[in-house]
């Protein structure tokens, strides 16, 4: 994480002033698409966009390997509280890759950090909300379709699991 620092008035730190000043955070599931960066790259592309074609600046950005399901995510608590000391806004380049648990991006919005999703980016309180709803009954669909697919598979026969066992899926 990089932040752009000038000196204040009593000599200490303080982050440089730009018209808007954005933190931003990336995620991707696993550790083969933190590899390879496609996902990565195409969430810098998007949020890079936005900033610049608002004329605003990035004061710190935030990349973390971690499942949206897990609430504890490292990188996620750091970029929220370097924009709440900077009083910058948390830019994200999907609301749905930030997580697909309503109760986590609801409790996101009410934290007194302003943030923009690139792909709703006039988003307000309740569109929020209820995208937040979205998400997680997406999530919740997804996660129903692939136990259905599943079981149709092992019924006929089909031997699911990675031969080499979980350590492959790891690396």
């Amino acid at each position: 994480m990089q932040i752009a620092t000038a000196k204040g008035p009593q000599g200490g730190k303080i982050p440089q002033s730009s018209p808007q000043r954005f933190v931003a955070y990336e995620r991707v599931s696993t550790a083969r698409q933190g590899r390879s960066g496609l996902g990565l790259d195409a969430q810098r592309k998007a949020i890079d966009d936005i900033v610049r074609a608002r004329g605003a600046g990035v004061v710190a950005r935030f990349t973390e390997v971690e499942s949206g399901r897990k609430a504890d995510r490292p990188e996620l608590q750091n970029a929220l509280q370097v924009a709440k000391l900077t009083g910058a806004t948390l830019v994200i380049a999907k609301l749905d890759w930030l997580s697909r648990n309503a109760a986590f991006l609801l409790t996101l919005r009410d934290s007194g950090v302003r943030f923009v999703a690139v792909d709703m980016p006039e988003a307000n309180d309740l569109t929020v909300g209820i995208m937040a709803l979205v998400a997680q009954q997406e999530r919740e669909a997804i996660s129903r379709r692939t136990r259905e697919a599943l079981a149709v598979a092992k019924a006929r026969g089909v031997k699911l699991g990675n031969p080499n066992g979980a350590a492959a899926l790891r690396r």
